[in-house]
This record gives structure tokens, C-alpha cells and sequence, in this order.
């Protein structure tokens, strides 16, 4: 590295001067001491402690010693970390849980890294979530299925009121961040009602207006509306039924993709809810919303993981 630094020596700063020129005494910034070295590192980020460690030998010592992976690693989950999850060094430890979700707060809701930043991931789980009816088997059931994070899932058997909600703290996200909320969940065999209205969702503090918009649950729907294909649809358990009426699906082109949801790298899909900026100076609780409950159509088949907040890096 050709970085140097200027040595402060004496009232003149350790130059001299002379015949039109000045010359200082420098050093090489990996002439440090290694442990000067990690500590300035861990005011970095994972990212820059990964390219640093490209530098020098001395620089990868540093950048990959425990005093600087240990620095972006929560201390307040430090105790949530299984015995079973063996690292050889804090390095490893970090990565492992950028990649494998941390079970926290006696498993109602997950913990992980963004990779690159540090900045935290939180999902809270079906169980964590306030959801209508959801301990009445008429119209919700507790499942446990494999690729699931958490003990149980909800899934969603037959309601015409759809409505969750989400709670968490302002103080656990990582400050100065960009964040989007977002419901996980999947269809089951059989899936209906999810096409004729939008769901209305939100994500804001608690006691404000918040961030609104709606959305569409069905992942078809986008591909039908980007060609205009309108289905015929003949729902038995619609209030159109009773009246002997069939009513069609809308056609209005949806303004951006972020309406429907989207497949996600482990097997769920996800919607999005909503986004904010956490300024790490705000107190209280931020709200996310989901709710179905204008257009009468019963549903169901729906199995719901959780609602994820992440870091909107693209910020």
C-alpha cells in the first residue's frame, strides 16, 4: 500500500525546508502496530475489512483477527448463539450467520447480516404476528413444514377478513439505514380468492400515517395483467355465489412489478409492504399491515412464514 503518513515531530511537524523545497518523514500506514491496525478496521465495514485484507500480509492478519469481526457482530445476541454452531474464529462466526438465520427471542423471530454491510435482518415469525382468527381452526391452522425457519407456519384455510399485523422496535434495526418491510408466504394446492382485489399493506411507526399502498397476493396475477389475460373465474366461495352473479377480475395495469410478489432464494415468495428511513435518533415501534377486507371474496390456502425487515441497500 503507498498510503503514508506524515510524522508530527517537533513545532515544524518533523519537515524541513530548504533551496525551494520541503521534504517530511514518513512511514508506511503497515508499519503499525497490528492491533492499531484491526482496531481502525472495525470501524469499517465487513466489505472494506475484506478488501483491506487484500493489502498487505500485515493488513490480513488485522483484518481477519477477531477484534475486528467480533466489532460487527451484535453483543446482545451474543448469548441467542447456539453451542452447537462451532466457529473456528468470529470471521466464520459472522458469515455463518449472514447465511443461516439466528433463532432469537425464544424463536418468534430470526436475526442474520446483509453481507456486505453488517447492517441486521430481522424476521418475525407467524407467531410473532397478530393475525384474525388465526387460533380458530375454522379459518387458520398452525402447520410445521421443512423448509420453514420457525416451529410452525399459519396457513390461512378459509376467511373473507384478512388482516396482519407486525411489531418491532425502532432501537433493534441498525441505524442510518434505508429498511423495506415485507409479508413471506406461499400459495398451497388449491389457493382462491386472491385475484379479484388488492390487499392494502403499510409499514410505519406506530401512531402515524405511515407507508400505504396495495398490493395483489396472487403471483399470477402479474403475468395475466402485463398480457392482459382476464380468467374466467367462478369462485364457490364468494358472496357472487349466492347471489347467482359472477364478477369479473380488474383490468387496470398495475403501475410497477412491486405489486405482486416475487420468488425469493429459499423457496418462499414475498411482497412488499412498505419502506422508511431509521435515522437511529427515533423511539417507539414500527407497524407493518396487511389487510383484505373490503372486497367480501373468501380465500384461502395461503401459508404464511413471517414479515421480513431488511436493509434497502439500493438506497
Amino acid at each position: 500500500m503507498k498510503s503514508e503518513v506524515s510524522e508530527m515531530e517537533g513545532g515544524d511537524g518533523g519537515c524541513s525546508s530548504g533551496a525551494g523545497r520541503s521534504s517530511c518523514d514518513t512511514f508506511a500506514l503497515s508499519e503499525l502496530p497490528q492491533d492499531c491496525i484491526a482496531h481502525v478496521i472495525s470501524f469499517t465495514s465487513p466489505r472494506d475489512a475484506c478488501r483491506l485484507s487484500l493489502v498487505s500480509t500485515t493488513f490480513k492478519s488485522a483484518a481477519e483477527s477477531d477484534t475486528v469481526w467480533e466489532s460487527f457482530l451484535p453483543s446482545e445476541y451474543q448469548a441467542s448463539i447456539p453451542s452447537s454452531l462451532c466457529c473456528s474464529s468470529k470471521k466464520q462466526l459472522y458469515l455463518s450467520l449472514c447465511e443461516n438465520p439466528l433463532l432469537i427471542n425464544g424463536g418468534r423471530k430470526s436475526l442474520q447480516f446483509e453481507r456486505g454491510s453488517g447492517k441486521k435482518i430481522y424476521m418475525l415469525s407467524a407467531r410473532d404476528l397478530y393475525i384474525v382468527w388465526a387460533d380458530t381452526p375454522t379459518y387458520w391452522r398452525w402447520i410445521s413444514i421443512p423448509e420453514s425457519r420457525f416451529e410452525e407456519a399459519a396457513k390461512l384455510i378459509n376467511v373473507c377478513w384478512l388482516e396482519i399485523r407486525g411489531k418491532i422496535a425502532i432501537s433493534m434495526l441498525s441505524p442510518m439505514t434505508h429498511y423495506k418491510a415485507y409479508l413471506v408466504f406461499k400459495p398451497s394446492s388449491g389457493a382462491y380468492g386472491f385475484g379479484f382485489h388488492p390487499a392494502e399493506v403499510s409499514f410505519g411507526l406506530v401512531g402515524t400515517e405511515g407507508y400505504k399502498r396495495t398490493v395483489y397476493m396472487d403471483a399470477d396475477r402479474g403475468l395475466r395483467q402485463r398480457y392482459q389475460i382476464v380468467p374466467r373465474r367462478i369462485g364457490l366461495f364468494t358472496r357472487s355465489r349466492f347471489l347467482g352473479l359472477q364478477n369479473p377480475a380488474p383490468r387496470t395495469v398495475a403501475s410497477d412489478d412491486d405489486q405482486y410478489p416475487k420468488a425469493r432464494g429459499d423457496g418462499w415468495l414475498e411482497v412488499e409492504l412498505g419502506e422508511l428511513f431509521n435515522d437511529g435518533c427515533t423511539d417507539g415501534e414500527l407497524e407493518m399491515s396487511v389487510l383484505e377486507v373490503k372486497g367480501g371474496y373468501w380465500k384461502g390456502g395461503l401459508i404464511v412464514l413471517g414479515i421480513e425487515i431488511r436493509p434497502n441497500l439500493c438506497k
